[in-house]
């Protein structure tokens, strides 16, 4: 189970700041965020070639989640890690939604997908059957793990969102302010855990910061945020590679 933290402030300089920490199997290969794909930016997935996280010129940024009972691929089911390289065909975070409401979601495993801009964030449930679901997510702060947005049927979601919006949120991404701590806090029973501690071969191996404003900030750990330092992304700050539209 991954994590996704969506933060709107329509007034702010920076109006949308995501967090997130991606639970993969510790013997799953990958590399970091980078120009893998031209005109996206996102970390790739080296068995599936998919990514859980990119993003494109135009500023939009597309994760993709496992939904509850479904890790690990399925014989005859696309890869979900194409999904967000897909979904960044698109110029803004409500094109990409719209176009994927009239895919087929019986192509993939269920799946939690999320969209963001400047303009604010959209959630794309896929269930494994007929359309995806499309949500645009309010102001505020929303998380997002194997269950829908802010789902207190899920346990980590139960622990700690009240925590997250007792936080206060960061200015801009050139203070994180107490999120990084949030993000690799790893208390609380396996089913809370937010910075899931190595067990059975599973665990956090990542997490990202991520500013979306007149421009796009990432900030990465390349490994569990309670040890690995956070770094920008490198490709972000040098020239822009030719588009993908």
């Amino acid at each position: 189970m991954c994590t996704l933290i969506l933060l709107h402030r329509p007034p702010a300089a920076w109006p949308v700041l995501i967090a997130a920490n991606r639970d993969e199997r510790l013997d799953r290969e990958w590399d970091p965020p980078a120009a893998h794909w031209p005109g996206l930016i996102g970390g790739r997935d080296r068995l599936g070639g998919g990514s859980w996280m990119a993003v494109n010129h135009h500023g939009v940024m597309a994760a993709v989640l496992n939904r509850v009972g479904s890790l690990g691929p399925e014989p005859g089911k696309r890869s979900r890690g194409e999904l967000p390289l897909l979904a960044l065909h698109a110029a803004s975070a409500a094109e990409a939604a719209a176009r994927i409401a009239g895919w087929d979601a019986a192509q993939w495993r269920p799946f939690n997908l999320v969209l963001a801009d400047r303009h604010g964030g959209h959630y794309v449930e896929g269930l494994g059957e007929g359309s995806p679901r499309v949500t645009t997510l309010p102001p505020g702060l929303s998380m997002v793990t194997a269950y829908p947005p802010n789902d207190t049927a899920s346990p980590r979601t139960a622990r700690h969102l009240p925590r997250w919006r007792a936080a206060p949120a960061p200015d801009s991404p050139d203070d994180w302010g107490a999120w990084p701590a949030l993000l690799a806090d790893s208390d609380g029973e396996a089913a809370q855990a937010l910075n899931v501690p190595p067990r059975h071969g599973f665990g956090t191996v990542s997490a990202s910061l991520l500013a979306l404003g007149g421009e796009t900030r990432w900030d990465f750990a390349a490994g569990p945020p309670h040890q690995a330092p956070f770094r920008p992304v490198p490709a972000l700050s040098g020239p822009p590679s030719p588009p993908l539209l």
